[in-house]
């Protein structure tokens, strides 16, 4: 039987995507989720359904980095109440302007029905200008 609570699915999530398996992890999420992206970046708003967050958001983002320097995805801490769970992540990796990128991110999840239907992002968006846009 497969875990629904918030915590097992955001953290099997995370594991996913630091892992490469990007198919498992878009399976873990609702066909109309949303992921708040924060800041006054080109990057930032609300992205809406499952295709947008993962073709147009994360795909711009994947851009940013150098071939070789692809980020590598730490997860750190997950703490759970009800349906919603908090997880925060390291991400390291090399831009694709050569600069080393490592930002502490927190992301809070809600899990419905063992689906993620919302993420709000928060991050140094300081950080990714002066290393990812510059």
């Amino acid at each position: 039987m497969q875990q629904t609570d918030a915590r097992t699915v955001v953290t099997a999530y995370v594991t996913l995507i630091a892992a490469g398996e990007r198919e498992a992890a878009i399976a873990l999420f609702a066909e109309d989720a949303t992921w708040a992206y924060p800041g006054g970046l080109a990057l930032s708003r609300v992205w809406r359904g499952k295709k947008e967050i993962f073709g147009d958001f994360l795909g711009q983002v994947g851009a940013l980095f150098a071939p070789d320097g692809l980020p590598r995805i730490t997860l750190t801490n997950v703490l759970a109440d009800g349906p919603q769970a908090v997880a925060e992540w390291t991400t390291e990796g090399t831009a694709a302007n050569g600069s080393a990128y490592r930002n502490r991110c927190l992301g809070v999840f809600t899990v419905e029905d063992g689906l993620i239907t919302e993420v709000r992002e928060y991050l140094d968006t300081h950080h990714v200008t002066q290393t990812l846009l510059a």
